[in-house]
């Protein structure tokens, strides 16, 4: 008998996201770990000194003078955004998201996962106005981080799963975007937001017009970037408005070989992003000295605040909303999953590492809260995830998909 040898297909685009992600969120640990051991040695007064130096130019009306740590959180946060919008308007045209059915469980388990350690951290700065401000904080899910994890885990914990996450990550981003864009926005600037707000029209004209050359709609979305920054929303969000604008058609619709412009830019920008982009603000912002702390610093409001938002009110809204979903009937429970395996991945959304720094640095200006914020953010995000991995691991697999089909076979 002969066996027919099938040549192995190419990766799914998940599997690449996944596999992009989780070797993302490695070098993400590696350079928030160099941050830390940096900012408390010798080389400390350096690390703090480049950050804050000013770089720039000014180009007649046209000004551009930030420090480096600015120029980190609101120019390559900005390429961040825009890739996050991307992946968001894929998702749901075309993804994990299309349809009410798939978004349904991660869409009430991303709600619960903001709503619980909001409370959890207003609860425990009610009397305090000034740190209230950061309510926001904890409720983010860092993707690269949960997924660097459950990439060790390989197959024990099941695709579905995986894809929840994925799905429950965007959500969540989703939400931290509005909520960027309603509570963290300074005071407007009325004509520079009348510009970024030409400038907006006139890519969705692009896209209406049938335009897919990725040029134009780039160069406009970096003269938009200049407008929104000067108008008093955070400049981030131009990296958002330009991700709706880019068009999800292919070029040449109906040829074989034809390219989505969005999936080409959204290809191009994964590896710089996940790789180059998101160290780089980990490594910015992750950096904290410990000289003069212990466990009381801990204890303060922001710190404590975040800290148990991260640990607590994330695996309670994430689980408790999924559960009451699933149990009432309004979703399923993943594929060849457990309710254990499902309250291990809510123990992984406490890992808010990139999203909970960004939310931190727009919500407090002072060096203080800033530093409280990191240690909060390392604490619960430290307890999340060594916590989850060791449930995940520990606790014994249901059978995975291929287990499934070879006992079907």
């Amino acid at each position: 008998m002969t066996h027919v040898v099938t040549p192995h297909p190419r990766p799914s685009f998940l599997q690449a996201f996944l596999r992009s992600e989780a070797l993302g969120g490695y070098v993400l640990m590696a350079a928030a770990l160099a941050a830390l051991i940096i900012a408390n040695s010798p080389a400390a007064p350096l690390y703090f000194d480049v950050l804050g130096s000013k770089l720039g130019f000014q180009a007649g009306p046209i000004v551009l003078r930030e420090t480096v740590l600015h120029w980190i959180n609101d120019g390559l946060m900005a390429v961040f955004f825009l890739l996050v919008g991307l992946e968001i308007k894929r998702e749901v045209l075309d993804g994990q998201l299309r349809g009410v059915s798939r978004i349904v469980l991660p869409g009430i388990a991303a709600l619960g996962g903001m709503v619980a350690p909001a409370l959890i951290y207003v609860l425990i700065n009610i009397g305090s106005p000034e740190t209230l401000r950061g309510w926001a904080i904890p409720a983010a899910t860092d993707i690269a981080f949960a997924l660097g994890i459950l990439a060790l885990l390989g197959s024990r914990v099941p695709t579905s799963l995986k894809i929840f996450l994925t799905a429950l990550a965007i959500l969540d981003d989703l939400g931290a975007i509005i909520i960027i864009a309603l509570f963290y926005t300074a005071q407007l600037k009325v004509v520079a937001l009348a510009m970024a707000g030409a400038l907006l029209v006139c890519l969705f004209c692009l896209n209406r017009a049938g335009v897919t050359r990725l040029t134009p709609y780039l160069l406009i979305g970096a003269v938009l970037w200049y407008f929104v920054l000067k108008s008093g929303v955070h400049a981030t969000l131009a990296g958002v408005a330009l991700a709706l604008t880019i068009p999800l058609s292919p070029r040449n619709a109906g040829k074989p070989g034809a390219h989505s412009p969005l999936h080409d830019l959204e290809h191009a920008l994964h590896k710089p992003v996940a790789l180059l982009i998101v160290p780089i603000f980990g490594f910015a912002n992750a950096g904290v000295s410990f000289a003069g702390m212990g466990l009381a610093s801990l204890a303060q409001p922001v710190p404590m605040g975040v800290a148990l938002g991260l640990f607590l009110g994330k695996q309670l809204g994430v689980f408790g909303f999924a559960w009451l979903a699933i149990k009432a009937g309004v979703a399923s429970l993943p594929r060849h999953a457990t309710f254990t395996q499902l309250y291990g991945i809510a123990l992984l959304c406490g890992i808010g590492f990139t999203m909970s720094l960004f939310i931190g640095a727009l919500a407090f200006t002072d060096a203080a809260n800033v530093d409280a914020t990191k240690i909060g953010v390392l604490a619960g995000s430290l307890a999340s995830g060594l916590i989850g991995f060791l449930l995940l691991r520990i606790k014994p697999a249901a059978p995975s998909e291929d287990v499934a089909h070879q006992a079907a076979s």
